[in-house]
């Protein structure tokens, strides 16, 4: 195992936390979340339903609201839903990318291995013209 990096420079204890996070979890761009998603990954969105009612959402997401992914994508909890595959790659993000960065190393802390971070979140995802609805 690697040491952390040295976050002691970066700003808020909020801003180290997240430097920390994106250091151990995998992060993908729009074009590569789109390819994997083509070859059968899970998109999960995590976003707030004001936040998708204003800003839209990715054609064939599944919402798993912040506040209850660890429950529900835990592939060995009671709270699991029951339709994702955990075989097959996950996705996730937010609106901006950053809470999507804490919750993806929240799940890979529960032992999920190929699980992704989506930069720049949804507005990245819009911005690269990709499928919404």
């Amino acid at each position: 195992m690697t040491d952390p990096p040295d976050t002691t420079d970066a700003g808020s204890a909020t801003d180290r936390l997240l430097a920390t996070a994106r250091a151990r979890i995998s992060t993908v761009d729009a074009a590569e979340a789109f390819r994997l998603q083509q070859a059968g990954a899970t998109l999960v969105d995590t976003r707030p339903a004001a936040q998708r009612a204003e800003h839209g959402e990715i054609a064939g997401s599944v919402v798993v609201e912040r506040n209850v992914l660890e429950w529900r994508l835990d592939p060995s909890g009671d709270h699991r839903l029951p339709d994702i595959d955990h075989d097959r790659p996950l996705v996730v993000f937010c609106q901006e990318g950053y809470a999507s960065s804490l919750a993806v190393a929240s799940l890979v802390d529960l032992g999920l291995t190929d699980v992704h971070d989506l930069a720049g979140g949804y507005a990245a995802w819009s911005r690269a013209g990709l499928p919404t609805v």
